[in-house]
């Protein structure tokens, strides 16, 4: 699945990036949790058959990458490179969502 799936790839190294952050306890614990979702939420969608199953742990993806860059934003670290990431994760993850409600 690695080599074909994109959006799974960039949500690796998202949560790649976010793991040498240096955060306070709490929050980089969230983080780690809400990143390594939207990598696990995109690998179970890509294993559903149905589009409307898909969609669902798409959109619960996009969620928690919503909720990373919410923890980014707390630690005020909203300029750094895996806030970059996320954006272009998080357009990513919209567009499989728009693709797969068609």
């Amino acid at each position: 699945m690695r080599q074909n799936f994109r959006t799974y790839n960039l949500a690796l190294s998202f949560y790649r990036s976010v793991r040498t952050l240096k955060l306070p306890t709490h929050l980089r614990e969230q983080l780690q949790r809400a990143a390594s979702s939207v990598a696990l939420n995109l690998a179970e969608g890509a294993g559903r058959a149905t589009k409307a199953d898909q969609n669902r742990f798409f959109s619960i993806a996009l969620g928690s990458l919503r909720e990373s860059q919410a923890i980014l934003d707390l630690a005020d670290i909203s300029d750094s490179s895996p806030a970059t990431e996320a954006d272009v994760l998080g357009a990513h993850i919209f567009r499989l969502i728009q693709s797969k409600g068609r």
